[in-house]
């Protein structure tokens, strides 16, 4: 997996961020026109707090609204709000999950396997539980999670405390539901094959070495545990995905550690992002900062506590690729306050791109915002 001249590559930190941000789509953005695109760039957007994915999609579309990614999700249906890597919610590009899902599932299943114990879900509730939601669904969605609890209680299924999450999410990473359209403030779920026309299937070792492909597009340079982090399957299998792309990657070492790209990929090494410094206001939850098992080339273990949160994460100012500090924002009438804290002196510079960045999050959520800064 050494480069073709027989030495492994060396890159700095600096080098290794500018190559994930392009990966990303956080530089250079796609336009507006391209929403799908920068969702299948990443393979899914963390959406378990829709504000959140909103704000990720920002940082990778150039002008976005919000009321492009629902109609998208709902109007066109090119994406889809499920439970998917990890068993997270996520927003993943329609024509994937035909593959995905069957590809994850079983880990997420096997994953959940002593807590769905210690709720006394086994598999035969679960396949009960299956029926109950596609039929109530099939007859009279969509329902809200309430409403499948319900219906769920009155075939004998116990759905309080958390068994009712826990087996709407096994019918969304079975393929069986997803999330349509809201009822006020409240998500429903329908059934899937209804909703939305999957693309195709592929064997499992396909979709192994698609996986592993389309994530080293995104997030590489990488190893292996970290698509295993990132995705939720065993590392045995990310190992099995590397050596499937075996000849079509490169070993390099970034402060000690291995890591392998695409090959395809190391003409970027030598093509700039942008005329200067790349900066994004990244939000809670943001795949790049949680789409590896190594944070450490990301943020520094410094910094680590002021970021991630045990299970939670503060949005996080991201300069060349790496952790600069830490911001929030509030609304106040018709105004979006936005504050940063940096870790460590910025520049005239980077200060004027946080501002540019400042001004498109007033943007998004509009429609004016103001900056501050909280300096240690």
């Amino acid at each position: 997996m050494s480069d073709n001249q027989g030495y492994m590559l060396a890159l700095s930190l600096p080098e290794l961020g500018r190559l994930r941000m392009r990966g990303q789509r956080l530089a250079p953005r796609l336009p507006r026109a391209r929403l799908v695109d920068a969702v299948k760039a990443v393979i899914g957007v963390q959406a378990q707090l829709p504000s959140a994915m909103e704000l990720s999609l920002r940082a990778r579309v150039s002008d976005l609204a919000s009321t492009d990614i629902e109609a998208a999700r709902v109007q066109e249906r090119t994406v889809v709000r499920t439970s998917c890597m990890r068993g997270t919610l996520h927003l993943v590009a329609t024509d994937d999950l035909g593959w995905l899902l069957p590809l994850l599932a079983p880990g997420i299943i096997s994953g959940n396997a002593r807590r769905s114990a210690q709720l006394g879900l086994d598999e035969q509730t679960y396949a009960k539980g299956m029926r109950v939601i596609h039929e109530a669904l099939a007859a009279r969605g969509p329902l809200t999670r309430a409403e499948l609890a319900q219906q769920l209680a009155s075939h004998g299924i116990d759905a309080s405390g958390q068994r009712a999450p826990y087996l709407v999410s096994r019918a969304a990473v079975e393929g069986n539901v997803c999330y349509g359209p809201d009822r006020g403030t409240e998500p429903t779920y329908v059934l899937l094959e209804d909703w939305a026309k999957l693309g195709p299937s592929l064997s499992r070792e396909a979709a192994l070495a698609e996986l592993a492909h389309r994530y080293l597009s995104a997030y590489g340079p990488a190893e292996p545990r970290d698509l295993a982090a990132w995705s939720g399957l065993p590392v045995r299998e990310a190992r099995a995905a590397w050596q499937l792309l075996a000849d079509q990657l490169v070993e390099l070492k970034v402060a000690g550690q291995p890591l392998w790209m695409l090959a395809e990929q190391t003409a970027w090494l030598n093509e700039p992002l942008t005329d200067g410094p790349t900066v994004s206001l990244l939000p809670m939850f943001d795949t790049y900062l949680l789409g590896y098992k190594n944070r450490d080339l990301v943020v520094a273990p410094a910094h680590q506590g002021s970021i991630y949160h045990g299970g939670m994460m503060v949005p996080t100012v991201v300069v060349e690729g790496g952790a600069a500090g830490t911001w929030r924002y509030e609304r106040r009438g018709r105004q979006v306050h936005i504050e940063v804290t940096p870790f460590h002196p910025l520049n005239a510079e980077v200060r004027g791109l946080i501002v540019a960045e400042a001004a498109d999050v007033g943007r998004f959520l509009g429609p004016s915002f103001r900056l501050s800064y909280v300096e240690k």
